[in-house]
Parts: structure tokens; C-alpha cells; sequence
């Protein structure tokens, strides 16, 4: 780590983040290793990615029970294309008052507004050669239509209105972006402008939600009565 920091040209780091889970080495060395790194002031947070739910939450526990530095974020993919993280992480985040760092929210590239049900995108595009992360493409073409819509409404490019979407999410923390160009990463950039409209995020909502999965149905199915219904 030493080396590390003197090639950055930097006594410390404000985030060092796992990349992922290791099943070769006990997951109390790996946070204990993190925690040395934190009390020498090398590192100024922790974070993680690509964890699953029990995964994270263990590492809390364990650092929570040993007075040890925790995982204050995690980089996760996450787009309207892909809203899995939804199930069982991003409850957990919230529970737990851990950031979230979206990577790909584009769904890598899908969601830019050159794939179409009747066009494939250009070639050389990083999709057309890398067919990931995976999506559920008819979900995904359903989402694009609808925002192809909003996307005329505010004069904005589907990739905009894709990001934007990420940005009205109040348990997104923050969104790295990849563009190729200088006008793409100007108009990425020009989401965090972009207002929604309730009726427009409901839309978005509705044709990009997740398919009922147990056991959450029947969490909601038992909690129905529990609260009133919103107004």
C-alpha cells in the first residue's frame, strides 16, 4: 500500500473499495487488513463491490462487533435495465446507511439509444463486442420506448433520460459514468439537470419494475393491512 500511494504521489486515499467477495480468504482477515489501513491513515473510507446482500451485511456485523472501520459504500451495477439490486441490496442500504456507487448505468451501453428492438446498434460499439451485463432485453426495449417518449417531452437523449432515472432515486448515492466522446460525456453529465415529472417517473416505473418474487410477495401480501395506502 505504501508503494501504492508513493506512485500516486499521496500520503492517503479517500475511498479503497474491494472489487469483490473472496472465497479463497476469510472474510474477518480481509476487514481486519481494511481496518490497519484506516487506523494508519492511509485509506479515509472503506467500501466494497459487487457484494451479495448476506455478504455485505456479514462484513457489517463483523465490523460493527469489533469496533472496526465498515464498508460506508458499495459499487454496484444497477440501471433501469437492471433493477435486481432492488430485491434484497438496496433495502439492506438503506437499513444500514451505506452508499451506493452505480457502475454501468447504462447497462453497457444498451440503454444509450442506439439499440432498438429493430436495430442491433452500431458496430464497434462496446455492447455490439461485449454482450454485458446481461438484461432482459424485451424489459429493457419496453423501458427504452417509454423513455424515447420522455426523452422528446424534454428534449433530451434517452442515455439523459436513462441516468436521470438513476438520479431521482433517493438511495443512489452517486453514478460513474464511461463515455467514449467529449459530447457524450457532456450530455451524461447534463442528467443531473434533468427534472422528471412524477407522471413521467411512474411511467418509468411501471414498464421497468421486477416481476413479483418470493419471498417479497409475500412480505407485502402480510404487510398489506399494516399501513394506509399512500395519497
Amino acid at each position: 500500500m505504501h508503494a501504492s500511494l508513493k506512485r500516486l504521489g499521496t500520503d492517503h486515499i479517500d475511498l479503497l473499495q474491494i472489487h469483490g467477495y473472496d472465497v479463497a480468504t476469510p472474510l474477518d482477515e480481509t476487514l481486519r487488513a481494511l481496518d490497519d489501513l484506516v487506523r494508519e491513515g492511509k485509506v479515509r473510507y472503506l467500501g466494497a463491490s459487487n457484494l451479495a446482500a448476506w455478504q455485505l451485511m456479514k462484513a457489517l456485523g463483523l465490523s460493527d462487533s469489533r469496533n472496526q472501520s465498515r464498508f460506508e459504500s458499495l459499487q454496484a451495477y444497477y440501471s433501469i435495465a437492471g433493477r435486481d439490486l432492488e430485491r434484497e441490496v438496496v433495502p439492506l442500504l438503506k437499513d444500514q446507511n451505506v452508499g451506493l456507487m452505480v457502475w454501468s448505468p447504462l447497462a453497457g451501453g444498451f440503454l444509450s439509444g442506439k439499440f432498438r428492438r429493430d436495430a442491433q446498434g452500431p458496430e464497434g460499439s462496446r455492447r455490439a463486442a461485449f454482450d454485458f451485463p446481461p438484461v432482459d432485453r424485451e424489459r429493457a426495449y419496453n423501458a427504452i420506448d417509454v423513455m424515447d417518449v420522455i426523452a422528446k417531452e424534454q428534449n433530451a437523449s434517452v442515455a439523459r433520460v436513462a441516468l436521470a432515472w438513476l438520479l431521482h432515486q433517493p438511495h443512489v448515492t452517486t453514478v460513474i459514468l464511461g463515455a467514449k466522446t467529449e459530447a457524450q460525456l457532456e450530455d451524461n453529465l447534463a442528467a443531473s439537470e434533468l427534472r422528471l415529472t412524477p407522471a413521467q417517473l411512474e411511467k418509468l416505473d411501471a414498464v421497468s419494475k421486477l416481476p413479483p418474487e418470493y419471498p417479497g410477495w409475500m412480505v407485502e401480501r402480510q404487510n398489506a393491512d399494516r399501513f394506509p395506502p399512500a395519497r
